[in-house]
């Protein structure tokens, strides 16, 4: 295979694995870095190889995705002790897909530009499961030659990868995504505890809503997991939305844009992890709103309406 097929993943995680895998599955070659040697170990398994660090990467890759936990990661990957910039090489493009602060991959793309590399802002919209599905969009943003470089990449580990304008407006776009993402999460928990504690079966009532007019992404992805009370976190957790809705917030409110449904939003996700939910799913939401309902007795359960004939 040419070099030109070689692709550079630094961030091995639940996202990063499942983009490795599209990528080794479309006949890409990938050369990734965790600093986890065991997720190295199984992006090897899967036949993709090892590198020593993000400097070793560029060694092999001109194109490189990023999939990093936090600001703080982005900032070692870049600039730290054998980061991209101790090995630079003019021409390489690199897409950096997490939710982060907007001004930390604002200087991560200038510290890069000054060493002749391009950072590009591709955000995702999706969880862990669709990603390794391949159902992610990536909202792509920054100079449009580098986006239709890196675009194969892109549309070999998602569905959908449109351009959404200069860097930085993928992030726009993707905070913009969450905050529905958050609140709908939020209102299909709110919707079947109310039909649970009012007594209809909460199987059914999902079935209804999700055929009804009043239904969302998040009611059909995340319904299932409220009405079983089964929480696992290895799609999406509280901990990483949670993190999303306050990054979302602090950009709203340096634009001075309210978001009084966001806010709220945010107080269930810290009463989440105050409940100890912090690794489960955000479908956990739930169980929080289910704590703070009175519960219902048998005989309440199975008693008729007064007035019921």
């Amino acid at each position: 295979m040419s070099s030109v097929d070689t692709v550079g993943l630094v961030g091995i995680g639940n996202m990063g694995s499942a983009m490795g895998k599209s990528l080794l599955d479309e006949g890409f070659d990938v050369v990734g870095f965790d600093v986890r040697p065991e997720r190295q170990s199984l992006l090897q398994a899967a036949g993709g190889r090892s590198a020593a660090s993000p400097a070793d990467v560029l060694r092999h890759a001109d194109r490189v995705v990023l999939s990093l936990p936090g600001s703080s990661a982005l900032t070692q990957v870049v600039g730290g002790e054998s980061g991209l910039l101790e090995h630079a090489r003019s021409g390489v493009v690199l897409a950096e897909t997490s939710t982060l602060a907007l001004e930390d991959k604002l200087r991560a793309s200038e510290q890069l530009a000054d060493a002749g590399m391009t950072l590009l802002d591709c955000p995702i919209s999706g969880t862990g499961a669709q990603a390794r599905a391949r159902d992610i969009v990536f909202y792509a943003s920054g100079p449009q030659w580098a986006f239709q470089r890196f675009e194969p990449v892109l549309l070999a580990m998602g569905r959908a990868a449109p351009w959404v304008g200069d860097f930085g407006a993928g992030s726009k776009m993707k905070f913009v995504s969450n905050l529905l993402v958050a609140v709908h999460t939020l209102a299909a928990a709110e919707a079947l505890n109310l039909a649970s504690h009012s007594g209809l079966d909460p199987a059914t009532t999902h079935e209804l809503l999700v055929a009804g007019a009043g239904t969302s992404r998040m009611l059909e992805v995340r319904g299932p997991m409220m009405v079983a009370g089964d929480f696992p976190g290895d799609s999406a957790t509280v901990r990483v939305l949670g993190k999303d809705v306050e990054l979302i917030r602090d950009f709203a409110d340096g634009s001075d844009v309210p978001t009084p449904l966001l806010s709220m939003v945010s107080s269930f996700f810290t009463l989440a992890r105050d409940q100890g939910l912090a690794d489960a799913d955000p479908a956990a939401l739930a169980a929080v709103l289910s704590s703070l309902s009175p519960q219902r007795s048998d005989e309440q359960a199975s008693t008729p309406d007064e007035g019921a004939q």
